[in-house]
């Protein structure tokens, strides 16, 4: 099949990926446009558009698909289905109505739970065993078309959301061309609406831990947060990034330090051993690199 593909950031690269090394034309890539990264604000490309460049495929980068040109340029390309992974963008009616066999997006949960911008984190957040892709047609509404096919997989109990996104994007690639090849012939579903959930976008407001919780909350605080924004506390006054965890049945005051071999913090139930930590601005280390270069005994607090 001839195929345009819309995504931008390294979630869908797997998927770009696959159909580039599949028995499918692509034909055109659609992502975002380029955007300033870091201190030094350096436009940069996203991840999808230097796999399409590496490929030698054509590139759009439009601010809309809501102006003419941009719907005048996919219906030239007159491709048979648009495949959507992480696009960032809804389609309007005008650009679902121009494939033959529709648009396919690939969703890194299992519809209807999770719809929204953070499906992966929010299920790490949750403590979820399971995720999972979802291939769907897509609609006018985020996320609410019907179902095409879906693969699950259990999360790890101390799995971070960043690893799970690795293997998620994977999962969808491997997803994408199972769907593809066996299209005509799948019955596609409609999602449950009463069961639907919905997440926001990940801020930093998530971030501070609060020591009275649960050790399995926090646990999957600190899992969920990772690689951004990280979940941070404070130590003397400087703010403390988390980055790793193990749960841990000790008990104490929570927030305080109960074992420093390993470095071990009471909650309001259990305990966490901090694995790896770091001062904004200074090096990640792990716990007992950091002992050696920072005080921190029994009976300290965190937070």
């Amino acid at each position: 099949m001839n195929i345009v593909f819309m995504g931008t950031p390294d979630f869908a690269v797997p998927s770009l990926e696959a159909l580039v090394n599949s028995e499918h034309r692509v034909l055109a890539v659609f992502t975002q446009p380029d955007k300033p990264v870091g201190r030094k604000h350096v436009l940069t490309p996203p991840d999808v558009k230097v796999c399409a460049e590496k490929h030698g495929i054509p590139v759009f980068q439009p601010d809309t698909l809501r102006d003419e040109n941009s719907v005048e340029e996919l219906k030239s390309l007159a491709p048979d289905v648009i495949v959507v992974v992480a696009y960032g963008k809804l389609l309007p009616k005008a650009v679902l109505d121009i494939p033959k066999k529709g648009c396919i997006n690939v969703h890194g949960s299992l519809l209807p739970k999770y719809r929204g911008a953070a499906p992966i984190q929010q299920a790490v957040l949750n403590g979820d065993r399971v995720s999972g892709v979802t291939t769907m047609y897509m609609g006018e509404g985020l996320d609410t078309g019907d179902i095409l096919l879906t693969a699950e997989t259990e999360i790890g109990v101390n799995e971070t959301s960043a690893e799970l996104f690795d293997r998620l994007s994977v999962l969808g690639a491997e997803l994408l061309i199972k769907t593809l090849s066996e299209l005509d012939s799948i019955t596609p579903k409609k999602q449950d609406d009463s069961l639907a959930t919905y997440t926001s976008k990940i801020t930093r407001e998530l971030c501070p831990i609060d020591w009275t919780k649960k050790n399995t909350e926090i646990h999957n605080q600190v899992r969920g947060l990772q690689t951004w924004p990280v979940a941070v506390t404070s130590l003397g006054g400087k703010e403390l990034k988390i980055h790793s965890t193990l749960l841990c049945d000790e008990s104490g005051e929570p927030g305080k330090v109960i074992l420093t071999e390993p470095l071990t913090v009471a909650c309001g139930e259990g305990s966490l051993v901090i694995k790896e930590l770091q001062f904004s601005g200074k090096k990640r280390m792990d716990s007992k690199s950091f002992l050696l270069g920072h005080s921190l005994s029994v009976g300290d607090r965190l937070g």
